[in-house]
C-alpha cells in the first residue's frame, strides 16, 4: 500500500500502551513546528489542555496551523520542540486511542480499494499487519457503515463515490477503530445540509459516549450548536475558551482581522479599531 494512503487511511501499529487514569485526553507544552524550508514556523509556542468528552472546535484563518496541529497530535509527524501528550502517553505511542478523518484533498481516491476495506482500515491499529479480521472486527465495520449511511456503498470502489459519501465513509473507518480521540481536518467542506446534519448527529453521539472530539472548520455558525469550547489559531493560540466567551467581535476581529457588526450582521474586513 502507497505509504500516502498508509499515512492517511491508517497507522497500521497495534496499540499496547494503556491510558493513564485521570490524566487530560489531550496536554501540549511550548509545541514549535517548522516544515523544512520554511521562512517562519507554522506553529510556535502552542500550549493547550484538553479534558476527556470535551467538544473543541479549532479555528483560525488559512494557513494557520490547524492541519499541521492535527497532524501532530495524530503523531503523524513529531515536532521540533515542545510535547504533545494523549491520554498520558507521548503522541504517536498508541494510535490505537486517536482516529484521524484528514481533509479530503489529502487522500489519494484513485486507489483500487472498497468502501468496506477502507473502514476495515480503522481496525487496522488493533490488528497490526499480520493478523486476519476476526467477526468482532467485521461487526466493528459493519456497524460503523451502518452508522453512517453507507452500508448500500461497501462494495464500491472509494473513487466512484460522491464527495460526501467519501467524507462518510472515511468518518465510518474513524467510527470502527473505535478510539478515544477523534481528529477531524475540516470534515463539513462541501457537504450538503443533510450530510452535515448526519456528522453532527454522529459526533454528538460519540461526545456523550465519553469520546474527544477535535475538529477544525470554518463554519463559524455551527460552533454554538456542536461545540463546547472554541480555540482560535494562527500560528500560535489567540484565544482558547467557551463558545460564547471566544465568539466575539473582538476575537474574531483579533483573529481574521474582520469586525462583525453585531447590529447588523454582517462582516466588514475593511474597519480597524
Amino acid at each position: 500500500m502507497p505509504p500516502e494512503i498508509t499515512n492517511t487511511f491508517t497507522y497500521g501499529r497495534v496499540c499496547t500502551v494503556p491510558t493513564v487514569p485521570g490524566e487530560p485526553a489531550l496536554e501540549i507544552k511550548e509545541l514549535t513546528f517548522t516544515y523544512p524550508g520554511a521562512d517562519g514556523t507554522a506553529l510556535d509556542g502552542v500550549s493547550l489542555m484538553v479534558m476527556p468528552g470535551e467538544k473543541v472546535a479549532l479555528v483560525g484563518p488559512n494557513g494557520a496551523g490547524k492541519s499541521t496541529l492535527i497532524k501532530l497530535i495524530a503523531g503523524l509527524s513529531r515536532p521540533p520542540s515542545g510535547s504533545i501528550v494523549v491520554y498520558g502517553n507521548m503522541a504517536g505511542a498508541c494510535h490505537h486511542r486517536v482516529a484521524y478523518v484528514p481533509q479530503r484533498g489529502d487522500v489519494d481516491w484513485r486507489f483500487p480499494v472498497t468502501a468496506r476495506e477502507v473502514v476495515m482500515m480503522g481496525r487496522y491499529a488493533h490488528l497490526g499487519w499480520l493478523r486476519w479480521p476476526s467477526h468482532v472486527d467485521h461487526e466493528a465495520v459493519e456497524r460503523a457503515l451502518a452508522t453512517m449511511n453507507v452500508a448500500d456503498l461497501a462494495d464500491k470502489q472509494i473513487g466512484e463515490l460522491s464527495g460526501g459519501q467519501q467524507q462518510r465513509v472515511m468518518l465510518a473507518r474513524a467510527l470502527a477503530q473505535e478510539a478515544d480521540l477523534l481528529l477531524l481536518d475540516e470534515p463539513l467542506n462541501n457537504l450538503d445540509v443533510p450530510t452535515q446534519e448526519l456528522i453532527f448527529g454522529v459526533l454528538d453521539d460519540q461526545a456523550a459516549q465519553g469520546r474527544t472530539l477535535i475538529v477544525s472548520t470554518h463554519d463559524l455558525g455551527v460552533l454554538p450548536l456542536h461545540f463546547t469550547r472554541a480555540v482560535f489559531l494562527d500560528g500560535h493560540v489567540v484565544v482558547d475558551g467557551p463558545v460564547n466567551e471566544v465568539l466575539t467581535a473582538r476575537t474574531l476581529l483579533r483573529a481574521y482581522g474582520v469586525r462583525l457588526h453585531p447590529h447588523e450582521g454582517i462582516w466588514d474586513d475593511d474597519m480597524a479599531d
